[in-house]
Parts: structure tokens; sequence; C-alpha cells
């Protein structure tokens, strides 16, 4: 068995069409990792009743997740880029389907809980390395075409998650949305093997920043937690005052240490190339202005207009298909003409997406919705593929696991910022509405979400046009020599 794998190895990487290979392989981990997501908020309700949990307790499913792949990305990063991507890459398939499988074993949701950070943990050795393994492997002028392939990838993993997510609960149980990871994990785990390119780890003898990485994850999940929770524990109370001074502290030594170790985690020397500078800051916004509108959007339709959670589904998915259909057109664009005018025309987009949202009434109809939607989508298509080619396209070659760690870190810092600004705000404008109204009625109720609804949509048109405004700062597209 082991020679027949040789030589299918052999054949593939001899084929002109290797590249495209090792992207199909990368996706399969970029599509594992986005379907899981997304998968597992259609049953968290399910998994409340069938694990006797309260949403306080059931909400850590979710964060536990989130917080373990944010604090981990670019300890993984910077750990292949002195070990190998590949076997990094790999050993996060085998964790991630061990993690899965445990998950569905679960018969408490504390262990659920812990299991969830065994899968992010694989999780966030895929997500940390799928960037760096397209830009090590594709020249220059079909990087953004890749990039875009695997943004439509995100796109149908984000789409495809809530409805096989329903299907699987309703037929089976809850925990066939772990078990389906199982076929997915085997069969990524052996194109890993047999398709990636072999590890050729550095070998100038740098050690790794183990001081540094035990700071910045420790500071980073301290931080995450009181954003994360802030809302609904309140601001004010001790664990989350507690949580946003340890980490800001934690932090501040992390970077005090990489200024002063040989071999730091994360070069800071990174941040003074200015096409990677500038895409991290506006893919953050980016994500802080979207993530306002996935947060709340399911609420208004819910809550105000009253629909189904089927019919919400499907009218929300307006957005991944446009992004589906536009990423790697906006991606092979960037090959020819560069980023600038693309992730700036996209964020444009964006902030005239979120304008026609702030429009939205209690009487808004079904059709009405989905144009904000599309322009929602077709802005982020726009907008990331390129960046994303832009910023991994920039660094030295030895520094690309590390980049594309920081680079899926600032996603999803941008995600958890993004939730936390627009339930405070939603919830602090909402109140101020309805001050001085007992027991308010449902037209009331109706009338204080939408225009707490409309302020956050203006806000975060805002963001989308401060990000633009920065990425016209690009000035010129550094690419990498390899």
């Amino acid at each position: 068995m082991n020679q027949v794998d040789n030589n299918i190895s052999t054949r593939v990487k001899t084929s002109p069409r290797y590249r495209w290979y090792i992207l199909a392989t990368v996706s399969i981990g970029t599509f594992m990792a986005t379907l899981d997501s997304s998968i597992v908020n259609v049953a968290l309700p399910t998994i409340s009743i069938k694990l006797q949990a309260d949403l306080s307790i059931l909400q850590w499913v979710v964060t536990a997740y989130l917080l373990t792949i944010s604090s981990l990305l670019p300890v993984f990063g910077r750990i292949a880029d002195l070990v190998g991507r590949k076997r990094v890459f790999s050993i996060g398939f085998l964790i991630f389907t061990l993690g899965s499988i445990l998950c569905g074993l679960a018969t408490n949701i504390w262990f659920l809980i812990g299991m969830r950070v065994l899968q992010a943990l694989g999780a966030s050795m895929l997500m940390a390395n799928s960037a760096a393994l397209i830009i090590a492997n594709f020249p220059p002028k079909e990087r953004g075409r890749a990039l875009g392939l695997t943004g439509t990838v995100v796109a149908l993993g984000s789409l495809t998650g809530p409805a096989l997510g329903g299907v699987l609960v309703g037929l089976l149980s809850w925990r066939s949305i772990f078990y389906i990871n199982l076929p997915i994990g085997i069969l990524g785990y052996l194109a890993a093997q047999i398709i990636l390119p072999h590890d050729n780890p550095q070998q100038n003898n740098e050690t790794f920043d183990f001081v540094g990485a035990l700071f910045f994850t420790l500071g980073m999940i301290s931080l995450l937690f009181a954003v994360s929770n802030g809302q609904d524990w309140g601001w004010q109370t001790s664990p989350i005052l507690f949580g946003l001074v340890i980490g800001t502290i934690l932090l501040g030594l992390f970077f005090y240490t990489e200024l002063r170790v040989k071999n730091p985690m994360i070069h800071l020397s990174l941040f003074r190339i200015r096409p990677f500078f500038i895409g991290n800051i506006t893919g953050f916004l980016s994500f802080v202005a979207m993530y306002a509108n996935t947060m709340l959007m399911p609420f208004y339709l819910q809550h105000v207009l009253n629909y189904s959670p089927t019919q919400v589904g499907l009218l929300m998915t307006a957005f991944p298909l446009m992004m589906a259909v536009t990423a790697p057109i906006s991606g092979h664009a960037s090959d020819r003409i560069g980023p600038i005018i693309l992730t700036t025309s996209g964020l444009l987009v964006t902030a005239v997406g979120f304008l026609y949202l702030s429009t939205m009434t209690a009487a808004s109809l079904y059709w009405q919705i989905i144009p904000g939607l599309l322009l929602m989508g077709l802005g982020a298509g726009l907008f990331q593929s390129p960046n994303n080619s832009s910023v991994m396209s920039s660094v030295p070659p030895n520094k690309l696991g590390v980049a594309g760690g920081i680079n899926a870190l600032v996603r999803n810092v941008g995600m958890v910022i993004g939730i936390a600004y627009s339930v405070s705000l939603f919830e602090n404008r909402e109140a101020n509405f309805l001050a001085g109204v007992t027991i308010p009625t449902a037209v009331q109720q109706a009338t204080a979400f939408v225009g707490a609804y409309r302020i956050v949509m203006l806000t975060s048109m805002g963001i989308a046009i401060i990000a633009a405004l920065i990425s016209l700062n690009r000035k010129g597209y550094t690419r990498s020599e390899t």
C-alpha cells in the first residue's frame, strides 16, 4: 500500500496541474472548518435539551471554539515555518477529526465543550497554513485566482452548514453533525500525505519563542473572553474587567518580548511592509462591519418580520451565494490589475449595502431585503480575495506560515469585535428608544428594534468607508519573488 501511495504521489507531483491539486487539498480543510463552524449553531437548541444545558453554559460550545482558534493561529503558523507546513497541516486533520468524533460521543455538556477545544486545536493548524500553502506553490500571476477560489470554498461551507445541519439533526441526531467530519477528515489527511510537497523545515537553527507564545495565547484568551461576554455579564463586572486588564497586560508583555528575543514568534517587522499592514487593518475593519449585520439580521427577520427559521436561512444565503460567484472573479482580476481598485471598491459596495439595509422598516417585504444582502456579498467577494493575495504576497517565503496565521487571526478577532460592538450599540440604542415605556407594545418594540438596527447599520457603513480610505494607501502591490 505504501508503494502504491508513493506511485500515486509521484504521478501527482509531476503533473503540470500539481499546484491545483494542492489547492484542492487545502480546500478540503477550509471547507471542513467552515462547515463545522456554521453547522453547530443549528443544533444548539437540540443539544440544550439532550444534554440539559442552559444558554449561559451552551454558549461555550461556540465561544470555546472561537477563543481557542484565535489564540493559536499565529502560534501554529510560526511552528509550521520551523518544522514544515505539510506536517502541521496533516496533523491538523487528524486532531480535528478526533475532536469531531469525541464531540459526537459526548454525554454531558462540559465534555462536549472540552472536545470543541480539541477540534479548534486542529482547526487552527489547518487555518493557519491554508493561505501559506497556496502562496508558496502558486506563481504571483495566479495567486489572486487561487485565493479567490478559496473564498468560494469558505462561502460554500457557510452556505452548506445550516442547511446540512438542519437535515442531519432532523433525520438522524445532533451527534451526526460531528460524525460528518469523519469521512471528510480521513480524505483530507490522505490527500495531504499524498499531494502536499515534502516539508523543508528551516535549517538556520531558529528556536520557537515559547515565552512569547504563552503571553500571546493567554492574552488573547483573556481579552476575547471579556469582549465576548461583556454585554451579557456587564462591562463593569469583576470577571470582565479582570479579563480586559489581564489580557491587555499580557499582550503588552508579548510585544515587549517580541522586540527583544532573537527568534520571535511574530516578527513585528512584517508590519513595516505596507501591503501587509494595510491589508490586515482593512481586513479587520471589514469583518467588524460585516459581522454586525450577521449578528443582528436573523433577529430582525424573526422578531420584527416574523419569518420562520427556514425562511431566514433561505434569505440569508443570498450573501454567501453572491460572494461565492464574485470571489474567484475578483481574485483572477487582481492578478492582472492589482488589489487597490478591487479592495477599495469592494469596501465601498459594502458601505452601500449597509446604507440600503439601514432603510429597512418593520413592514419591509421579503424581496426588499435581498438587494442589501446581495450588495454585502458582492462587496465581500470583491474585497477578500485581492486583499488576502496582497497581504500574503508581500511577505518573505520563510514567514508565510506566521503571516497566514496573523491574517486568519485578524478575521476571527474582527468577528468577535463586530458581534460585541453591534450587540452593545444595539441594546443601548434600543433601551434609549424605549426609555420611559414600562410595558412596550409589539409596535413599540418593533419600532425601537428597527431604530436601533438602523443606527448599527449606519455605524457599520462608516467603518466600511474608513476601511476603503485606508485601502487606498497601499500605494503599490508588493509581490513575492518566489
